[in-house]
């Protein structure tokens, strides 16, 4: 009781001394306590969906499930046996994926870190995945940060993960509640989670365009803006015309680019700031198909020219063009 009262004091006067400028936490706990009215020293169980609800929501990220299974997978294999819980949750703040030690269930499940439990500031006050959908952004709650008092044991480190159009889509979470967990194993464990958001964002994008040639952004635009490694791979999908149709949150950052660039597309080179001289890449174009037709006939400019649908006179024409450039 005593825990309690100590830590619902210790927000209530970081909300009254006006910190949440300076401090992001106290920023959450302010959200928590003024705009969601909660109360840090409220005890409730963790809100769950039934199983039907959990279902819908699953089958709404369907591919995202599909495509993080392996990341998700080695993640847990890199601190499961430390006693950490891997979760996947969505930008609700509801787990829908989650990897676990089985000796670990009976505990994790108590504390809600499980499928089908609501995660989201509204519901938990200040917590990783909560947090992290509110300010997209890599973070760790580390014990007392959390709002209430009941979450003081966990310490969560979460990262966001984006869609093709640069919308929040997901939360990746580890939380541990080891009494014993270090801050320098909770910044390794940082760098494992922004890592594998990471991978898993980019896997995501590819899934989107199966039939696009995947391209990662040059290393800095025209204006001089290089990639940030903490935003994710700037990875570009191109047709087969060589038009731009998809860019990940970080290329749309370093481009400028915005959901109606991408509903007209641009030649990849125009974005990279190339000038295009159409009448050359025609040319080149032209050039390219009259070579692949000759080989393909082993030589024989008439059957060259009859696959092209073009006279044998012309195709000498077009031909000795080259020939002269």
């Amino acid at each position: 009781m005593q825990i309690t009262r100590n830590h619902a004091a210790t927000i209530e006067a970081a909300i009254a001394r006006d910190e949440a400028a300076r401090h992001p936490v106290v920023a959450s706990w302010q959200r928590s306590r003024v705009l969601h009215d909660l109360d840090p020293g409220k005890h409730r169980p963790p809100e769950r969906l039934t199983a039907q609800e959990l279902a819908e929501a699953q089958e709404r990220l369907g591919l995202l499930l599909n495509t993080s299974e392996s990341s998700l997978d080695a993640l847990y294999t890199a601190v499961g046996d430390v006693g950490c819980s891997v979760v996947l949750a969505d930008r609700n703040g509801v787990a829908i994926s989650r990897r676990g030690a089985s000796q670990d269930d009976k505990t994790f499940n108590k504390w809600g870190l499980w499928t089908g439990a609501v995660w989201s500031e509204e519901t938990e006050g200040t917590n990783g995945i909560g947090t992290c959908i509110i300010e997209e952004r890599p973070l760790t709650i580390h014990k007392e940060q959390h709002f209430h008092t009941k979450n003081t044991a966990l310490s969560c480190t979460a990262a966001p993960i984006f869609d093709h159009q640069g919308d929040l889509m997901a939360v990746l979470d580890v939380s541990s509640c080891r009494a014993d967990l270090t801050a320098g194993f909770s910044r390794l464990i940082s760098v494992a989670v922004v890592d594998t958001a990471r991978r898993i964002e980019a896997d995501h994008f590819k899934a989107q365009f199966p039939n696009a040639r995947i391209v990662l952004a040059a290393h800095e635009n025209r204006h001089g803006q290089s990639p940030d490694p903490s935003r994710g791979a700037a990875l570009i999908a191109v047709d087969q015309d060589d038009l731009v149709i998809g860019a990940t949150r970080s290329a749309r950052n370093i481009y400028g680019l915005s959901n109606d660039d991408l509903d007209s597309p641009k030649p990849l080179s125009c974005l990279q700031g190339q000038q295009v001289d159409v009448a050359r890449e025609y040319a080149m174009a032209e050039h390219r198909v009259i070579q692949q037709a000759i080989a393909n006939t082993g030589g024989n400019i008439s059957a060259a020219a009859r696959q092209m649908g073009i006279s044998r006179a012309t195709l000498y024409r077009k031909l000795k063009k080259f020939d002269g450039s």
